[in-house]
């Protein structure tokens, strides 16, 4: 392979070593009590669910998290009533030294590194189905992920926007038992409060106005498969009930129906929200979200991801660049430097926008007579582009219209690959069946428009 002199090799070691942590309560109700932290996250609070369990009315439900790596312990309060505090700093996001004392409310404990750490598994892998990434984080992640994708457990996916919580989901599916079966995304954010429940659900006829026949939810659409729900911190309060009772009975009752139907699904949640804090706030159900977190992953974000953009980035061109040509080690240094708040999906886009753009002047080719690592030309800008740029807006609202613009011809292009099948369109798309239906009505678009 042509690139094999710049690939980097997965170590063999088979764990990374962590902190062994204790926690010893100081002051307060609790005085007294000892808490091992089982694996690498902790929770403290007055909540029954929690890995410390404060006897203090002054201590929220979930009041803050220790996160433990091999680099050390991280302090992190979760939208706390009366805050966290370590000596007379309040903090939000801290990191802690062995012996360090948390306060919160009338309460405090102190963190205890005891013995040799314990080592936590990495997987000898680079990949996890389309997660990519070689990183100790990555491989971490991964260890947990082989684990938990054959089992039906319900797994709770969090993390920055970005950091490809959804791929995540589809490749858990793909090493699923289920993977037979369907994967149905629904995104809890972009589907009106209204309309929820009839999404997730279904309806019988005459239900409501415009309920002109028997339709299926999500539940049912993925029956011996995996329901993705996106965005479940957007989920209003009043669903998130019914939620967890057919999350609890396995069985869920039509709009309009009386009888329940069972169902068998694998439930995977994603939220860029921090659920802990919404728990507090009062905006998400404490019992829906320990039902929803069995097993509870952090996605790390890119910057925490040291090696993986050189290697992400080399993916993403591979797949749109023009044949032989590469990305130049000064081009990978140069986005390796660069900090990407928007994580992977943000790098993607900045690829795929400059290799479009004829931007990416340092891709060198790797055959013919230029020599390797010499700069390729930039790619011409296509016949007709003004057509598509409308050069007489401002810059924002330009973009605006091109946005418009590119969805309307992302849908219709995807109708006619899959011949007007909306069902096939909304999967490949990673949208519902619904939301790709209302996006098409938005549009004022039907499957006919799609030879335009």
């Amino acid at each position: 392979m042509a690139f094999d002199d710049e690939t980097r090799r997965v170590a063999a070691d088979a764990g990374a070593r962590v902190l062994s942590v204790s926690l010893v309560v100081l002051d307060g109700p609790s005085r007294g009590l000892r808490v091992k932290v089982q694996g690498t996250r902790a929770t403290i609070g007055s909540s029954a669910a929690c890995s410390l369990v404060l006897a203090d009315r002054s201590v929220s439900r979930v009041h803050c998290a220790l996160e433990i790596g091999a680099a050390g312990i991280a302090l992190k309060d979760l939208g706390s009533t009366n805050g966290t505090r370590v000596g007379e700093v309040t903090v939000r996001d801290a990191d802690l030294l062995p012996g360090a004392v948390v306060q919160l409310g009338a309460s405090a404990f102190r963190v205890e590194v005891e013995g040799q750490g314990e080592i936590v598994p990495l997987s000898p892998r680079d990949a996890f189905g389309e997660l990519v990434g070689e990183s100790v984080a990555m491989r971490q992640l991964y260890s947990v992920l082989e684990r938990v994708a054959p089992t039906d457990a319900t797994l709770l996916l969090t993390g920055e926007t970005g950091t490809g919580k959804d791929v995540a989901a589809r490749s858990v599916h793909a090493a699923s038992p289920r993977r037979g079966g369907p994967f149905v995304p629904v995104d809890c954010g972009a589907i009106p409060e209204s309309l929820i429940e009839s999404e997730l659900f279904g309806h019988v006829r005459g239900a409501f106005t415009g309920a002109i026949h028997n339709r299926k939810g999500a539940f049912e659409e993925a029956h011996g498969g995996t329901l993705f729900l996106d965005e479940i911190g957007e989920m209003p309060v009043a669903m998130q009930a019914k939620l967890l009772r057919a999350l609890e009975s396995r069985s869920i009752r039509r709009v309009g129906a009386t009888g329940l139907v069972p169902v068998d699904v694998r439930v995977i949640a994603a939220t860029h929200r921090t659920l802990a804090r919404s728990v507090n706030e009062g905006t998400f159900r404490e019992d829906l979200y320990y039902r929803l977190a069995v097993v509870e992953l952090t996605l790390p974000p890119l910057r925490a991801r040291q090696g993986d953009v050189p290697l992400l980035a080399r993916r993403f061109f591979e797949r749109i660049a023009p044949p032989h040509t590469r990305l130049s080690p000064d081009a990978l240094r140069a986005l390796e430097a660069r900090s990407w708040p928007g994580n992977v999906r943000e790098l993607r886009n900045y690829v795929e926008r400059a290799v479009a753009l004829g931007q990416v002047q340092d891709a060198s080719v790797e055959s013919g007579s230029a020599p390797r690592g010499s700069p390729a030309a930039p790619a011409p800008l296509p016949e007709g582009l003004e057509v598509l740029v409308p050069l007489s807006l401002p810059l924002k609202e330009a973009r605006e219209r091109w946005v418009e613009a590119f969805e309307s011809v992302y849908v219709r292009a995807m109708l006619r690959e899959t011949e007007g099948n909306v069902t096939r369109a909304a999967e490949r798309a990673g949208v519902s069946r619904r939301f790709l239906q209302r996006t098409l009505a938005r549009l004022g678009l039907s499957r006919d428009d799609d030879d335009g």
